[in-house]
């Protein structure tokens, strides 16, 4: 694996290796035994990852993200590893991403019912859990989770009191901007009771629970219609087994000139599955989609795909702040839950980011109507709106 860099190992009963290329190693770490050492050869993801959670892989030299970082880079110097087969990801499909209507909100609570100080110890003030959009690589988290509001509320092309669907709205935030910039109404769905309890707390402080309402409701059980809907960071929760279920219900739902924004993680490689320490500790029953998967679901669904963009770096820009903030804040966390939860954060972090910075995760907005003539002919529209709202805000600061 490390043929750029290198790294120095103490293996279980004392001896040092070094590994690499030869040049100095900045990072060092010690494997406390050799069942440690043979489950990060069976599964260097998982293996490594509990491992260090652990505390059974330490960290004598650098940092684990000093570890991860320099893992991920080696694999632009090394061959393509072996794809996953159909079995596995046969597997790994009907099996783990089923996300049933009991599994699916036994899912979300095992990662969205956390600590709602969790989250505020990392993102950004408006609780954005998704990619921020970066106008500039040096752009602050908050200024640059308010770019991706603004041009998510362009590319809907809202009109005032219009209906609205936010399905996964998290903690209200998106909801909440759409209804003050646009003046429409919008009803946001979650499956998380923490996130739905601040979501209706901020509504209200904001005077805006007549516009907005939220509710613990499936996106399979949403009555509808409307002119926009919305799906910012859900889903990668979808699970491969409920894509046309899930398209079917956007246009079910949709207007006949209505807009739908489907903003998600991406793979550029193809199908895959899922990396093990993700799917075992932090997202279970999520998988990070191809457009080769979504893509003929949108199409027997009978919606049109008006624009498709990607993101390429902006996720890492946005977890790289995220991974500050929580080093910034690792004392609070550790008294919320304990050392071992804070090491398992630190690596999912670390990995996420190297998906995006060396791997082939993207983030893509996929725009979707039923109607060829629902939006103007070119993207001329979306600048516009997103002139308006800076104007506005600027106006109102």
């Amino acid at each position: 694996m490390f043929r750029v860099g290198a790294v120095e190992v103490t293996l279980p009963g004392g001896r040092r290796i070094v590994v690499g290329d030869g040049s100095e190693a900045k990072v060092a770490v010690a494997i406390a035994d050799k069942l440690t050492l043979a489950r990060i050869m069976a599964k260097p993801s998982l293996g490594v990852g509990e491992a260090y959670m652990n505390g059974k892989l330490v960290i004598e030299r650098g940092t684990i993200h000093d570890l991860v970082d320099l893992a991920a880079s080696n694999t632009r110097s090394r061959p393509n590893g072996p794809r996953p087969g159909a079995l596995e990801r046969g597997w790994t499909k009907l099996v783990r991403e089923r996300n049933e209507r009991r599994a699916a909100r036994r899912n979300v609570a095992h990662h969205y019912d956390l600590s709602l100080e969790l989250y505020r110890c990392f993102l950004d003030e408006d609780l954005q859990y998704s990619c921020a959009l970066f106008e500039s690589p040096d752009a602050g988290l908050d200024e640059a989770q308010g770019a991706k509001k603004r041009h998510i509320a362009a590319k809907l092309h809202l009109s005032k009191d219009q209906r609205v669907l936010d399905i996964g709205c998290g903690w209200g935030g998106l909801a909440l901007s759409l209804a003050g910039w646009g003046g429409v109404k919008v009803d946001g769905v979650t499956l998380s009771a923490e996130q739905l309890a601040t979501a209706r707390t901020r509504a209200e402080a904001a005077g805006l629970a007549g516009r907005v309402k939220f509710s613990l409701t499936d996106y399979r059980d949403v009555a509808g219609p409307y002119e926009r809907i919305v799906s910012v960071g859900m889903f990668e929760h979808v699970g491969r087994p409920n894509y046309q279920a899930f398209f079917d219900q956007v246009a079910r739902l949709l207007t006949d000139d209505g807009v739908a924004l489907i903003h998600s993680i991406g793979r550029s490689e193809g199908p895959s599955t899922t990396d093990p320490f993700t799917a075992k500790y932090i997202f279970p029953g999520g998988y990070i989609p191809a457009l080769s998967e979504m893509l003929p679901a949108v199409e027997r669904a009978g919606l049109r795909v008006a624009d498709i963009e990607i993101l390429r770096l902006h996720y890492a820009y946005t977890l790289e702040r995220w991974r500050a903030r929580f080093a910034a804040n690792r004392d609070k966390v550790a008294a919320l839950y304990d050392e071992r939860f804070c090491r398992m954060w630190e690596y999912y972090l670390s990995g996420a980011e190297m998906g995006f910075r060396y791997g082939g995760h993207m983030n893509f907005q996929l725009q979707l109507t039923k109607r060829v003539d629902a939006l103007p002919i070119t993207r001329g529209y979306i600048d516009e709106a997103e002139r308006a709202l800076v104007s506005a805000a600027r106006r109102v600061a």
